[in-house]
């Protein structure tokens, strides 16, 4: 009986190996058909969800499911070698699509290097799913401006469940950013324009610090000075520094879209990743005026950011 159950489910296997198809990079992909009629034409603006699993437990990659979809344009022209691009005008809205990548080859078409996530011989697992397709640019911005709120929702959801769960008291500033506030500091706030010495501790939602200047140990013990409304620091932090004064201390809970988003900031912080900073306002000061310089052919504007 064993025998029979195990040539049976070796059969199914066989079966299902060979629903499967090659592009000619060597591609191996399965279509799943949905509701759509129509084939995805050339210039059409798609959005589309698509995961990307490695070996050797099939952990996620990256995954753009149950977070902001992608999009993009149908160019034939400029179809990457090894990816699910070879395939897209044989999709419908609705279809769904099983691949398979072999590492090899990739490295073979100069797409990627040999390291500790893509090894030789190793095949990367995807799926793809066609959500839906605009006749032009504008309509899908507007579209993806939607799913951006949508997910900045959901992750203001995810850190107010959170401060719930675990008793803390937060307010809210107007972008959705929360914050304790442990001690309010000076009537004076930390306003646009205004240069703030801060020392901070960041965290991810699980406790793990990922970076600090709070340890007088550390390297990295200097405060931090930022000008206020100037991209110093991340939207979320500059929104939420607003409500303290010299001498506050507090935490400000930030979501991802109001940090470093769905790309992150490799390898440090993962995309989509909520933060927790403790902050404590040092000094708040009005910021010397620059000299001014004579403008020069090669001169550049300096970057502010932090």
């Amino acid at each position: 009986m064993r025998t029979t159950t195990t040539l049976l489910l070796a059969i199914v296997l066989l079966a299902s190996c060979n629903q499967y198809q090659k592009t000619p990079s060597g591609l191996s992909y399965k279509i799943t058909k949905g509701n759509g009629k129509e084939k995805l034409k050339q210039g059409a603006f798609i959005k589309f969800n698509v995961e990307y699993k490695v070996p050797p437990k099939d952990s996620i990659l990256t995954s753009s499911f149950g977070h902001i979809p992608a999009y993009l344009v149908v160019d034939t022209t400029k179809v990457s070698k090894h990816s699910f691009l070879e395939i897209l005008t044989k999709c419908a809205v609705g279809d769904k699509v099983d691949f398979v990548m072999s590492v090899d080859s990739l490295k073979n078409f100069g797409m990627i290097e040999y390291n500790n996530i893509f090894r030789a011989k190793d095949m990367i697992k995807g799926r793809l799913e066609i959500l839906r397709a605009f006749n032009n640019e504008p309509d899908a911005m507007a579209d993806l401006g939607k799913e951006q709120n949508l997910e900045k929702d959901r992750e203001i959801k995810e850190l107010q469940a959170y401060t719930t769960k675990q008793g803390i008291k937060t307010q809210s500033v107007s972008s959705g950013v929360l914050v304790e506030v442990t001690n309010a500091g000076d009537v004076q706030k930390a306003d646009s324009g205004k240069q703030v010495q801060i020392l901070y501790k960041g965290s991810f939602v699980g406790g793990k610090v990922f970076d600090s200047n709070m340890d007088k140990n550390s390297p990295n013990n200097q405060p931090l000075s930022v000008i206020m409304g100037t991209n110093g620091v991340i939207k979320g932090m500059d929104d939420g520094l607003r409500i303290f004064g010299k001498g506050g201390k507090g935490k400000i809970f930030i979501p991802a879209m109001l940090g470093y988003g769905q790309n992150g900031y490799p390898p440090t912080i993962p995309g989509y990743s909520n933060l927790i900073f403790e902050i404590e306002i040092l000094d708040i000061s009005i910021p010397a005026p620059k000299p001014v310089q004579p403008a020069g052919p090669n001169m550049q504007p300096q970057n502010p950011a932090h």
